[in-house]
């Protein structure tokens, strides 16, 4: 029951700060001003650990290999972690690591694409929702390409989180397979 409490602890504390990592790398990447409150918070939850990182790891091009650095750190330090209680093996480390950030990835995405559908259906004039639909637009255009509004719906939200599920499932397929 420890062992539980204290794995689902670390879950959330590395999603948090693993995901604010990722989105930090991502707003970055899209180049969304970060003068507006989710820029702000996300600065306030990884400035500790990026900034460090940054006096050693350049960015690459448009890539803030800091950023997500930091984010594989956090995931390597919760199955670390989790490896001084008893479970897993040392050698294994890094790839659970690896497969960790690829699920904090596809989660992240996913909480994207539900938080800017739910906010389309509200008119607001806040500007977390421009933000929010500049960083999902990139993900959404190729979806908007193929599929029509349907009675002035658009459903390729919809379309791209059944595809970020496929891709959480094959994720967990691959996993297992490789970790046997």
């Amino acid at each position: 029951m420890l062992y539980q409490i204290i794995s689902f602890l670390l879950d959330v504390a590395v999603s948090l700060l693993g995901g604010a990592c990722l989105l930090r790398l991502y707003m970055q990447w899209q180049r969304v001003p970060f003068g507006n409150p989710v820029g702000r918070f996300v600065f306030a939850l990884t400035d500790w650990l990026v900034l460090p990182l940054r006096r050693v790891l350049p960015p690459m091009g448009r890539l803030d290999t800091a950023s997500l650095v930091a984010a594989f750190l956090l995931e390597l330090a919760q199955y670390a972690v989790l490896w001084l209680l008893g479970a897993g093996s040392l050698a294994m480390l890094p790839l659970l690591a690896l497969f960790g950030l690829a699920r904090l990835v596809i989660s992240g995405l996913t909480g994207l694409v539900i938080v800017h559908a739910v906010l389309s259906w509200v008119q607001s004039d806040s500007p977390l929702v421009d933000i929010i639909a500049r960083l999902c637009a990139p993900l959404l255009r190729p979806f908007r390409r193929v599929i029509p509004l349907v009675g002035g719906i658009d459903l390729s939200p919809l379309a791209l989180l059944v595809v970020l599920q496929v891709g959480a499932i094959v994720l967990g397929a691959i996993q297992h397979s490789v970790l046997r």
